[in-house]
């Protein structure tokens, strides 16, 4: 087995259970003792996980536990100034040949409104996302699937066959929290499956969100933190995203 491949079993291992022993990771890995414990020595300078004595544990502690979601009505109207800057610097990125995924959520609810190039095809299982998108003449699909009324985002066993066979070209996806251990998080499992499987369907991946989602953890994680290039509008000023080269700080404007 690959160190990368022992490694991230080890982070999955940490985030499902909380901790992990040294002989737990023998066992499982089937390595030596020196094997896991330099193992662990990397990934806890890579911040996914905190070294102990005898293992490691989770660490996110510094971060804020989002337990449940807001309704789409909720959120509409916060960070909005910030949320169109950076929709507008996402819609910039699609080009005509473009094969588009985009997330429900408000965030990406800004994106489908900057939209202009209407060249592109797109894919949305957000039922007011794909709206916007028709109102502009935008070649667009639904997947199938039960409607969560709290997001108006489409979720299931059938929303996930619907994204099995598609290669999306670039995606775009909303988060409630971003933490360098956890990753990027939701609140429910169902929503969480559906940005899983549609992020790893895709080649070009952003995240859309703003400084106040950094440094939160909501309850399942979708995608670890160097899985997409975030677009916020500025970092936390605690200066502890300061070194991550996969966020792009857009600004905001009025």
């Amino acid at each position: 087995m690959l160190a990368r491949e022992r490694q991230d079993i080890i982070i999955r291992l940490v985030r499902e259970r909380g901790s992990v022993t040294t002989s737990e990771l023998m066992a499982m890995l089937g390595a030596s003792e020196s094997t896991v414990r330099r193992d662990l020595e990397v990934l806890d300078k890579q911040h996914q996980l905190s070294r102990v004595r005898g293992g490691a544990t989770a660490t996110i502690s510094r971060a804020r536990l989002i337990l449940h979601d807001a309704s789409v009505a909720q959120k509409r109207d916060v960070n909005t100034v910030a949320k169109r800057a950076i929709g507008a610097r996402a819609a910039a990125l699609v080009g005509p040949d473009d094969f588009v995924y985009i997330d429900a959520g408000t965030s990406t609810m800004q994106l489908a409104e900057a939209i202009t190039q209407t060249e592109a095809t797109y894919f949305t299982n957000s039922i007011p996302h794909a709206q916007l998108l028709l109102a502009k003449g935008c070649k667009t699909y639904l997947p199938g699937g039960m409607v969560k009324p709290l997001t108006e985002a489409l979720v299931g066993e059938a929303t996930i066959a619907s994204l099995e066979n598609l290669h999306f070209t670039l995606g775009f996806w909303g988060t409630n929290g971003i933490s360098r251990e956890a990753g990027f998080t939701t609140p429910e499992y169902s929503e969480a499956k559906v940005k899983e499987v549609s992020m790893v369907h895709t080649l070009r991946r952003y995240v859309l969100a703003d400084q106040s989602k950094f440094d939160q953890v909501s309850l399942v994680t979708f995608a670890s933190f160097e899985d997409a290039t975030i677009l916020t509008d500025q970092l936390p000023s605690d200066g502890s995203f300061q070194d991550a080269d996969n966020v792009v700080e857009v600004g905001s404007s009025s």
